[in-house]
């Protein structure tokens, strides 16, 4: 096994959130599906997301300055499907129910838990643009559906807390 290959398995057994990405503004409304999102910093509340340059909605992102972390549950793996690819002339956003925050990015309704952030800063790194994201708002359910992940190349759903 190649060093790339090894490392490519290696990260397939690191379990990650589904997360759908999503912005609107100047350059329209665009969603993306990521796993490499974390927490920065609580003072001010902070966040990171990796996005792929070459991904549709990497600029549109950057353009618009705005996005919201939607974090998906176990009911939103065929939304996730939906959005995992860019496919011309199909309003990805005709699925689910949508709203916004202080921002304007789309926030999913139902969603674990939303983000409302700005993004303050970028780091090119390799493939990717590192984008931190400032933490304008949060919304949270009263109680969380099941977790959605992926793990080991494909989704796997997280029994809600107790």
């Amino acid at each position: 096994m190649s060093d790339v290959s090894a490392f490519r398995e290696g990260m397939s057994r690191l379990g990650a959130a589904v997360n759908l990405i999503a912005t609107d503004g100047a350059e329209g409304r665009h969603g993306i599906i990521a796993s490499a999102v974390c927490p920065v910093t609580d003072a001010p509340p902070m966040l990171l997301a990796c996005i792929n340059t070459a991904a549709h909605a990497h600029d549109r992102l950057l353009s618009n300055g705005v996005l919201c972390v939607n974090v998906l549950g176990a009911e939103h793996q065929a939304l996730s499907e939906v959005f995992a690819r860019y496919r011309p002339g199909v309003d990805r956003f005709a699925h689910g129910d949508w709203t916004t925050m202080s921002t304007g990015a789309p926030v999913l309704a139902d969603a674990n838990a939303a983000f409302d952030c700005r993004i303050v800063s970028r780091k090119l790194q390799g493939t990717h643009s590192v984008l931190f994201c400032e933490v304008e708002a949060v919304r949270l359910p009263g109680t969380p559906g099941e977790g959605l992940v992926w793990f080991g190349r494909g989704y796997r759903r997280l029994a809600r807390p107790a």
